[in-house]
């Protein structure tokens, strides 16, 4: 059984397990299956036709908690503690929910403080006690209506008869005033210093596109904090521009040290290449930069080490790389072009796309490939992708996978053919 500390507006902690408002749900993931030996039975829900329109969450179902994540942030809003009884809850160093200490009401107005009257919800039989970022409520199977006068101790002793006094069945921890209101809040401060990505721009010109644009912003971190009070927390944004043809060097300048160096050991597309038959070929590998919390790969030439592609993930959940990476907050505008004889002329309205839009929106504006591409992704371990295959959608120089609910699931941003990374990277040093 999970020993846990309440701290309202924070979260749930202990000295091996914490479980933070504002978290990630990767985060929390990673969590969890470092105490897989204490935690069992972990459940995972979402909306598959429409996963932006209902929370996220993460049921322990053995330990009677469930953590609430933002559809849009995938940050933890709300952590509910739904079955009191599998879990020892205390609040500073008093137990106040433990097989020897019943959660009743007068138990947690010793241990917290009830400061304002509790809610009656009469119709539901329910009566609610709440604290800022706290929430407790009681089951009233009673006939017996609450009165709210009297003092602070008094309070518990007139809201129902002797004997009656019940126990709490569901609490609640959350970042403000209101449960029915809450949000999530900013993720917690790190110890160290990072750097956190808060918006990836594709950078264009006419048909094209030449790179993108990453917006970064440092954090001192607790540490910095602690030795430099009166500075901010958080500074300025910074945005970092990495075009097709950058080197490792560059890249690494502008937005530091990958997460994970992939290298690419089967590419299916060599035969296509006009030297598939030299030897030579064989002995290096392509290679990706993954920078998992920007939710970006970046792929790397192996002869000339530049850049040759980007990708950029949406982390979507039902989706076969989801929880690898954060939601990258990508923001694209393409031009619609109609072709005259001469050149290609563009109309005014572009078309936005962000890691919200679904594809029924771009596709009836735009005039991508009519036939997609079916990827159906497969483990060494497990033929079977237990999320179904997604589509891809080619426009331009752009790679749009789909997932069958129509919201996007990466984008895949490459150099056009004939165009190698390293003469890419000579022609952007030229003004325009």
């Amino acid at each position: 059984m999970l020993e846990l500390e309440v701290i309202p507006e924070h979260g749930l902690t202990s000295e091996a397990i914490e479980f933070l408002l504002g978290m990630h749900f990767s985060t929390a993931v990673a969590s969890v299956q470092g105490h897989v030996g204490h935690i069992k039975g972990v459940e995972i829900s979402y909306c598959d036709r429409d996963p932006l329109a209902y929370d996220l969450t993460i049921k322990l179902s053995q330990d009677g908690i469930k953590l609430v994540f933002d559809s849009i942030s995938q940050r933890l809003k709300i952590i509910e503690v739904y079955d009191l009884s599998c879990v020892r809850l205390k609040y500073g160093d008093l137990l106040f929910n433990c097989p020897d200490v019943s959660p009743t009401i007068e138990q947690i107005d010793q241990s917290f403080g009830a400061t304002r009257p509790g809610v009656y919800d009469e119709e539901k039989r329910r009566f609610t006690l709440t604290f800022r970022g706290l929430a407790f409520e009681f089951p009233a199977e009673t006939k017996f209506q609450p009165s709210y006068g009297g003092s602070r101790r008094e309070l518990g002793r007139l809201q129902f008869p002797p004997g009656e006094s019940p126990s709490v069945s569901h609490m609640a921890i959350y970042s403000g005033n209101s449960l029915a209101e809450c949000t999530a809040p900013l993720p917690p401060l790190s110890r160290l210093p990072t750097l956190t990505c808060t918006g990836v721009d594709i950078l264009r010109s006419g048909e094209r596109t030449t790179g993108v644009a990453v917006t970064l912003e440092p954090n001192m971190g607790e540490i910095a904090r602690s030795s430099y009070p009166s500075r901010s927390v958080h500074s300025d944004h910074m945005k970092r521009p990495i075009r097709f043809g950058d080197s490792v060097q560059d890249v690494m300048s502008a937005v530091g040290a990958p997460s994970r160096i992939f290298y690419k050991s089967e590419d299916k597309m060599k035969i296509h290449s006009p030297n598939a038959h030299r030897k030579s070929a064989s002995l290096k590998s392509d290679y990706f930069y993954n920078y998992f919390t920007m939710g970006m790969d970046i792929l790397f030439d192996a002869k000339n080490n530049k850049v040759k592609k980007f990708i950029l993930h949406t982390n979507f959940p039902g989706h076969y790389n989801f929880n690898m990476y954060h939601r990258c907050e990508f923001s694209l505008e393409l031009t619609r072009a109609t072709r005259g004889r001469s050149q290609a002329q563009f109309s005014d309205a572009p078309v936005h796309v962000s890691p919200f839009t679904k594809w029924e929106t771009i596709a009836e504006k735009l005039k991508p490939s009519e036939r997609p591409v079916v990827l159906n992704r497969a483990s060494s371990t497990n033929t079977t992708n237990p999320f179904g295959s997604t589509f891809c959608y080619g426009y331009q120089d752009i790679i749009f996978e789909v997932m069958p609910n129509g919201h996007i699931a990466s984008v895949s941003l490459y150099l056009p053919p004939g165009l190698s990374p390293c003469q890419e990277g000579e022609e952007s040093l030229l003004p325009l």
